[in-house]
């Protein structure tokens, strides 16, 4: 059982689709469930991460510079094959422990993003694990936090706008340069943006034309504004990749971006889930 602490963040976290208050109030959380080392039972602990590229997310293994790993560092070691809640998706992921360099240049980045965790590292003889979850793919639709169809776009909507806003105020605390944590917080942010977008262009919104023909136009806007938000997230990705981009100009470019979905998602809701709400069955990989 997790202890007191855990228990209550789990339950919020659960409760409201990733967003809890206190301690991890506006930081990037996840449930991690592994297998007990010794025991063999599942065991939930609420941890930070950071994403790192095609849909993997980085875990550390800090346990606030204990001398000791954390408890479920060992059970991943035992048994990698572990279980990931985000908030919206729950997924299996297989957990691999980086080594040398690949160890050594995720720390740094975590670093550069939070000196916190280098002042762990400075406080115990351990080298601080890190660990790389990567999502195990599976056939059929996601296992997603909600109960219905329009409840899953609002919770996959939701969960883009509580990245921009980490994002935003990464920026708005980042130094004259990007830093390499936050240059991939934002490629990630445009990656996952276009994989819902190209979700519902190729799955949802065939579904909608075919069972309500009168929101054709609707559709049709919304493919739109989905070309107009891929040229804009690849302006962004152009910005990020230049040698050393400049924040002031990153800022421009997400303020830009955020304007322009904020519109596109409100506009998106009020006339789909509706319609979604009242149509039968689910639809695999809407989002």
């Amino acid at each position: 059982m997790p202890n007191e602490f855990n228990q209550q963040v789990i339950e919020e976290f659960r409760a409201n689709a990733g967003q809890v208050g206190g301690h991890f109030e506006g930081a990037r959380l996840l449930l991690l469930t592994t297998t007990g080392a010794r025991s063999g039972d599942r065991h939930t602990t609420p941890v930070g991460y950071y994403p790192d590229g095609d849909g993997r997310v980085l875990v550390i293994a800090s346990a606030g510079g204990a001398p000791k790993h954390p408890d479920w560092f060992h059970n991943l070691v035992a048994y990698p094959h572990v279980t990931v809640e985000s908030g919206v998706f729950t997924y299996e992921a297989k957990a691999e422990v980086l080594n040398g360099a690949d160890r050594d240049d995720a720390f740094a980045r975590a670093v550069e993003a939070d000196s916190g965790w280098a002042e762990y590292q400075a406080g115990t003889s351990r080298v601080i694990p890190v660990v790389a979850l990567h999502p195990i793919a599976h056939s059929g639709p996601p296992d997603i936090n909600a109960s219905s169809m329009g409840q899953i776009v609002k919770a996959v909507h939701d969960a883009f706008r509580r990245e921009l806003v980490l994002i935003r105020r990464e920026i708005d605390e980042a130094g004259a340069t990007l830093g390499a944590q936050l240059r991939v917080n934002c490629l990630a942010f445009c990656q996952g943006l276009h994989n819902h977008h190209t979700g519902e262009d190729t799955i949802l919104f065939p579904f909608l034309a075919d069972r309500r023909p009168g929101l054709d136009p609707t559709l049709d806007r919304l493919r739109a504004e989905h070309e107009h938000i891929a040229a804009l997230t690849a302006e962004l990705k152009q910005v990020i990749g230049s040698g050393s981009a400049d924040t002031r100009h990153v800022r421009d470019e997400v303020e830009r971006l955020t304007a322009a979905l904020e519109a596109h998602l409100a506009y998106e809701e009020a006339q789909l889930i509706p319609a979604l709400d009242a149509s039968a069955g689910p639809v695999s990989g809407s989002s």
